[in-house]
């Protein structure tokens, strides 16, 4: 199915179909991609316990930094499929050209300031000793990808907002067999213990983000095909990028400062409740991968619609959306939930670590029970990000950490005695109380409005 049948098919066709359909190969690419991290896990535990404690210890970081080509991956998406829905082709060339060049040069100036501040960054929060060694070592290296990850980050709006979710899908498949073929043969043939393992994902993403342009440039069977042939910035596109971007952005730094923070929280009860923190986020991650799937498809779903002003068919998809992914996620909750322990002790490989295994499964119990409501922000997310109106979605991601989990994780920590089990309770409620926030955003209807004119 090329690029106009898939236009065809998200405005006209049956919703169901529509829904399964995009958000299918995002669900497998998801998938890839965690399967990748819980086997880049495995390798790295069993190296020791402090190793894997780190890669969980730096993320929060790391992330911060890739905020801003989450930002413009959203706002390209969003403006990309709303000109797409609008049969405004042309322009959709020019913005998808000028999303490219400024995530380009926008990565290339994070990256070296992370790197030159990483280990300053590490000593503030806490990382010190063995922890903090391995950090910045691990931390310094995946600074480096940053160019490549934010150019596929382009690749993927311009291809999601077509509908085009197929192609990302192989790419980053591709990507991730490379890199668990590595992995091994970095951390110990080479004997490069964690830097080999953060090496693996630099060349893997290096040869993903290579291949996307390559298919950007050369395909001839797509609706948006960005050229630089006499580019020059333009400064109305631009804007219009950033202002969509700049509350996506805001909003996943906020959120990856909250989870700084929250690190600090988690690593003042031991490495142990950390490896346990970083552990049971893999393996939920994995579980609700066709919840994320459903929310990132319906994006593009509303973007298109929108451009075509079919409100009635976003609200329909909606509906349908949460339907579909309140089903996937009691699903992945209940098995969570019954098995537990054996889970558990499958994911985590040494077996010395008892505290590591013990806190997993209390962390697993808590937050299989708040699964469903993970699935429901994901559906919320779609919504605000797919018509362009990020602020709502800022303020989701940004009111969830800072507003309620963090201060009730404060509470529980000075002022009971139940320790780590404060943290897993106040997660759980933080998504309680946002998703009804989400709700009430919905109903008042603020969002219909298109950020393209």
């Amino acid at each position: 199915m090329d690029s106009s049948e898939k236009r065809d098919l998200i405005l006209n066709g049956s919703l169901y179909k529509v829904i399964i359909t995009l958000a299918l190969p995002i669900m497998v690419n998801n998938l890839i991609q965690t399967l990748y991290n819980l086997a880049d896990g495995v390798w790295v535990s069993k190296i020791g316990s402090v190793e894997f404690a780190a890669t969980a210890f730096v993320w929060p970081i790391n992330f911060l930094f890739i905020s801003l080509g989450i930002g413009l991956s959203i706002a390209g998406t969003s403006i990309i499929s709303q000109l797409v829905g609008a049969s405004k082709y042309k322009e959709a060339n020019v913005y998808a050209t000028q999303l490219i060049v400024i995530s380009f040069i926008s990565s290339v100036v994070f990256a070296v300031l992370g790197y030159l501040i990483s280990p300053s960054v590490i000593k503030l929060m806490g990382g010190y000793g063995d922890l903090g060694m391995y950090s910045n070592i691990y931390l310094k290296i995946t600074f480096l990808d940053m160019p490549f990850m934010f150019l596929f980050f382009s690749f993927n709006a311009i291809m999601n907002a077509q509908g085009n979710t197929i192609l990302p899908t192989v790419l980053s498949g591709i990507s991730a067999i490379i890199n668990i073929v590595l992995d091994p043969i970095f951390i110990f043939t080479l004997d490069m213990g964690i830097a080999g393992a953060a090496i693996a994902t630099l060349i893997a993403k290096a040869l993903l983000a290579f291949a996307g342009m390559f298919i950007l440039m050369r395909s001839s069977k797509m609706l948006v095909r960005p050229s630089f042939k006499k580019f020059k910035f333009d400064e109305k596109i631009l804007k219009r990028i950033v202002n969509v971007a700049l509350p996506s952005s805001v909003g996943q730094s906020g959120s990856a400062l909250g989870f700084i923070v929250l690190n600090g929280f988690i690593a003042s009860y031991g490495t142990s409740t950390l490896g346990a923190f970083a552990m049971v986020n893999r393996i939920t991650s994995l579980i609700m991968q066709p919840a994320m799937g459903v929310g990132a498809a319906l994006t593009s779903i509303v973007g298109q619609n929108l451009g075509s002003n079919q409100i009635n068919r976003i609200k329909e998809a909606f509906t349908k959306s949460l339907k579909l992914t309140i089903s996937f996620s009691v699903v992945g909750c209940s098995l969570l939930f019954l098995f537990n322990s054996p889970i558990i002790n499958f994911f985590m490989q040494s077996k010395d670590d008892l505290e590591v295994i013990s806190q997993g499964i209390t962390y697993l119990k808590f937050t299989s029970v708040s699964m469903p409501l993970m699935g429901i922000f994901s559906v919320l997310q779609g919504v605000f990000q797919g018509t362009g109106h990020t602020k709502y979605s800022m303020a989701m991601e940004i009111g969830r950490l800072w507003l309620v989990r963090l201060p009730m994780i404060l509470l529980f920590k000075y002022f009971t005695s139940i320790g780590p089990s404060g943290i897993w309770f106040s997660m759980g409620f933080s998504n309680l109380i946002v998703c009804l926030y989400g709700f009430y955003v919905y109903r008042k209807d603020h969002w219909q409005t298109r950020v393209i004119r």
